[in-house]
């Protein structure tokens, strides 16, 4: 994005630069650690423009109950589950269920990108296969309840799939655009991967639950708040990361090994974004409110 900001003409480069000298000096504050931050391919937007273009998913969090006292998960009760220590999917016996890192540009339809990516992984699971890369423009353009590149929700994302069962293809098949387009038909008897069922649910307080899928069934679909993301590097993001979920990602593992638990994390911004498309983000205190909406996948 720098590069491009260098061929503007200098009046229009000078908000670049103040943008870019407002965040060098946020992310060089001794008041943020532990996560890694700094110069990223976002760091010349101003924080409203970095919300206005890469977070304008409209989450809707459907009504999951009453919320819980604590967003806190005791350590002693994540420790306690009779779980693999370390679970990453892209290690999947001899190979990965996970597709590779997908860019959804400046379309806001993170949530058709996050529940494809965990129907490519199920039935990747199912049939023993590595994993195909499947038409996410297809959900943009077809799933009704959704507002394709101006927004949605993973969870409507996938009742639509249960429900209207679509036979999902490939990308090659319907690639991406980018932009919010008309639904293409596929040709009457047509067979592609159908959605049978899924969860949705929020594990605020008992990110224990989420642990065990995570360990048991498979990767996840997750809403998150993205807002403090635009200079991340790398590492651990502790704190500091909860206001509205306006982001859907998906969760492909966790590590409770060390000192600190964290969930492995797949983005959908392309692989020059953390690492190498991937964040960690502690476990156990909601941290980016990534056990607000919760999902699950099966398929056939």
């Amino acid at each position: 994005m720098l590069t491009k900001v260098v061929k503007q003409s200098k009046q229009s480069y000078i908000p670049r630069q103040k943008n870019w000298e407002k965040q060098n000096q946020m992310i060089t504050s001794p008041k943020i650690s532990n996560a890694d931050y700094g110069v990223t391919k976002f760091s010349d937007l101003s924080p409203a423009e970095f919300r206005d273009q890469y977070l304008k998913d409209l989450i809707f969090l459907p009504n999951l109950g009453a919320r819980p006292n604590s967003t806190l998960t005791p350590y002693s009760r994540i420790k306690s589950l009779n779980i693999p220590d370390k679970v990453d999917w892209r290690n999947y016996g001899n190979q990965s269920i996970i597709s590779p890192v997908k860019n959804q540009m400046k379309c806001g339809a993170c949530w058709a990108f996050s529940a494809v990516e965990t129907v490519e992984s199920m039935y990747a699971k199912l049939k023993g296969k590595p994993p195909l890369d499947l038409s996410v423009q297809q959900i943009i353009d077809c799933a009704s309840n959704n507002n394709g590149c101006d927004g949605g929700d993973t969870c409507r994302a996938l009742d639509w799939m249960k429900t209207a069962r679509p036979q999902m293809v490939t990308d090659a098949e319907y690639p991406l655009t980018d932009q919010s387009n008309f639904c293409k038909m596929q040709p009457s008897g047509f067979v592609g991967i159908v959605v049978t069922d899924f969860t949705c649910n929020r594990y605020v307080g008992s990110e224990d639950g989420m642990l065990q899928l995570l360990a048991t069934v498979g990767p996840l679909t997750v809403s998150v708040d993205a807002t403090t993301w635009q200079n991340y590097q790398g590492g651990i993001i502790q704190w500091h990361c909860y206001n509205s979920n306006n982001h859907a990602v998906q969760i492909v593992g966790y590590d409770t090994s060390g000192e600190i638990p964290y969930y492995i994390v797949r983005n959908s911004w392309g692989t020059d974004f953390g690492h190498d498309g991937y964040l960690y983000i502690k476990i156990g205190n909601n941290v980016c409110g990534i056990a607000e909406e919760v999902s699950t996948v099966t398929v056939q």
